[in-house]
Parts: C-alpha cells; sequence; structure tokens
C-alpha cells in the first residue's frame, strides 16, 4: 500500500512544485487515513485545503481505493 501511495504523490508533486510547494508522504493510520505534510508554498496557501481534497486525495484514492481520506499533518 505504501509504495502505491509513493507512486501518487509522486504524480502530484510536480504540480505542486511548479507552484513552490511540495508534499511529504508522513504514513497511514489504522483506518487507512493517509497523513501527509503540505511544504513550501502550499503550507500556508488558503487553496491548500481543496488541494489537498480535490488533487491529492482524488489521485491517491484512484491508485488506492482503500484509503478512506488524506489529512494534512503539522
Amino acid at each position: 500500500m505504501h509504495d502505491k501511495i509513493e507512486e501518487a504523490i509522486s504524480e502530484i508533486r510536480p504540480r505542486l512544485q511548479a507552484d513552490g510547494g511540495d508534499i511529504e508522504f508522513v504514513g497511514v493510520t489504522e483506518d487507512n487515513v493517509v497523513q501527509v505534510r503540505l511544504r513550501g508554498a502550499c503550507a500556508g496557501c488558503p487553496g491548500a485545503a481543496m488541494t489537498l481534497k480535490m488533487g491529492v486525495e482524488r489521485v491517491i484514492k484512484e491508485k488506492v481505493p482503500e484509503i478512506v481520506r488524506v489529512e494534512n499533518v503539522k
């Protein structure tokens, strides 16, 4: 599961980096919640919640359907 999540994040990463941000995979909880850390411009961006939900979560759930949600951790 971790490899598939990393693969999905590597698809998303270039788009975030193009806007001065980045994303770090932190882990997966026992209840299948992916934890990530948004970095750079993404960390303080007002649109980060939308990026997380509509971009990151969507791509990860396509690759790993058992994932329930994606959350940003500090």
